[in-house]
């Protein structure tokens, strides 16, 4: 009896599914169809349009302290900096970006690109950014002249309502179909997130794996990133002051809610001391070994992360372990490890202001020790690297499973992108083969694009098979049966 009622109600849930999906993705195509008359110019004023109702300071930090009140996760003041720095950062890249028509001619090679829509995103969004992410995806998508439907974590559904109600407003007043942005509506189920990522034409997730796996099967073009533990290594050429103040900014911010926040500090022997003392000199808190049991033994419970330390504080996480504070406010937590351990939790991503310390004998030891750790969890991600020895900041980029290397920099600020370094702003970071992915740089624009080649003949270029083989065919003392012609 108790099988057949279950049936039901998940026979019942999925029908609800489907019906529901199935009237958002109708809104959001036909408004889709009307946007994609759109030139570049009313494009970019809608993009322009939406992001300023989160850059407006009064709404930024309203969504903030709703994100906070809702989730229980980060602090106030930090996401409404990375609302602000994500999405102004995000616009500079889209300002110049074509997306619209023809966007670039190769005529040497015959060749015209022509941008063209997806059509429907289905964009999955976290509860550790459930304002700055919906944001970026949105903005990209727009940008891409789409349509988007985003599914949001449950704790983070009622400020996704209000930023999706601002978006809304902000189309309407540009003249730009208000469907363009759309969400799940309450109660989010599992079965209404899968169906939509099957109905959609583009599937883009962050946030947990077991999200990021049900879209790369569930039929649609899907594009999810990996998981994040990056380890950061310290050598003896570096500026230590320089290392801990970045460090600490990182490891701190928004308590260590993104996946590009240090996970294992990595230092070689040499500057171990004095590397401990640079950052407890920062509001760093270095772990005896009873107090790290204490720890332990609140930070996993069965052998799972526990959402009681979960973008908790340093402050709080002490307290709710019964370890004493001292005299000032401690803003990470120091653990020593010998070695890499999968079963310990220490080596793994940890969602907090919890930064695992290893001592390596040298630099050849501290890229062991960093491989290791991203065995256990973070492939593909990125690892960090404070030290003068261009050498060895290429060697890590030749040598480690990562998409980035990240050099002398706040790792968490850099990774997704920062107004003095290269790489895109983006809050979703392609992990490669290497984290299950499909993408290795960081989720933007581009990706929200089809493209159309127009190919016209050109000056025929076919090389002559000695010009291919012939280098080979003399190393190797080969005579071709038939010439070299």
């Amino acid at each position: 009896m108790q099988t057949n009622a279950t049936t039901t109600t998940v026979d019942s849930d999925q029908e609800r599914a489907v019906a529901v999906i199935s009237g958002l993705v109708a809104k959001a195509r036909t408004a889709q169809s009307i946007y994609a008359g759109f030139d570049q110019e009313r494009v970019d004023e809608v993009v322009t349009a939406v992001a300023w109702t989160l850059l407006d300071p009064a709404t930024n930090r309203r969504l903030a302290e709703q994100a906070v009140a809702d989730t229980g996760l980060g602090r106030v003041d930090d996401k409404i900096q990375k609302n602000h720095r994500k999405t102004l950062g995000l616009l500079r890249d889209l300002r110049h970006a074509r997306t619209v028509g023809v966007i670039a001619e190769y005529p040497e090679k015959g060749l015209i690109e022509i941008a063209r829509p997806v059509g429907v995103v289905g964009a999955v969004v976290p509860s550790t950014n459930p304002v700055a992410t919906p944001y970026n995806k949105t903005l990209n998508a727009l940008k891409g002249g789409n349509a988007i439907i985003l599914a949001p974590s449950p704790k983070g559904e009622a400020v996704c309502e209000q930023v999706v109600v601002l978006m809304r407003g902000a189309l309407r007043r540009v003249g730009a179909p208000e469907d363009l942005v759309q969400k799940l509506p309450p109660p989010i189920s599992k079965a209404m997130t899968h169906e939509m990522m099957r109905q959609v034409d583009l599937v883009v997730v962050t946030g947990s794996q077991n999200n990021v796996r049900a879209a790369y099967t569930c039929g649609t073009p899907a594009i999810g990133v990996g998981a994040g533990n990056v380890p950061t290594i310290v050598d003896e050429t570096a500026d230590l002051a320089a290392a801990a103040e970045k460090i600490i900014a990182s490891k701190s911010f928004d308590n260590a809610t993104s996946c590009s926040s240090e996970n294992s500090l990595i230092v070689v022997a040499d500057v171990y001391a004095p590397m401990l003392e640079a950052l407890q000199s920062r509001g760093a808190r270095l772990l005896n070994s009873d107090e790290k049991e204490r720890l332990r033994s609140v930070m996993w419970v069965d052998g799972r992360l526990s959402s009681r330390v979960t973008a908790k504080s340093a402050d709080e996480i002490l307290d709710l372990a019964g370890i004493g504070r001292g005299d000032r406010p401690v803003s990470v937590i120091l653990v020593e490890e010998d070695e890499p351990d999968p079963e310990s939790g220490f080596s793994d991503e940890k969602l907090s202001p919890v930064l695992t310390v290893f001592r390596a004998v040298d630099f050849d030891h501290a890229v062991d020790l960093a491989r290791r750790v991203l065995d256990i969890k973070g492939k593909g991600h990125s690892v960090g690297v404070h030290s003068r020895d261009d050498q060895r900041i290429l060697r890590l980029g030749l040598a480690l499973p990562v998409c980035r290397v990240i050099v002398n920099q706040a790792h968490c600020f850099a990774t997704g992108g920062s107004f003095d370094n290269g790489l895109p702003f983006s809050l979703s970071m392609g992990c490669g083969t290497w984290g299950g992915n499909n993408i290795s740089d960081n989720l933007n624009y581009r990706h929200y694009l089809n493209t159309t080649r127009i190919a016209r003949t050109i000056t025929p270029d076919e090389p002559s098979l000695d010009e291919i083989f012939g280098s080979y065919w003399r190393k190797y003392g080969i005579e071709p049966a038939q010439g070299r012609d």
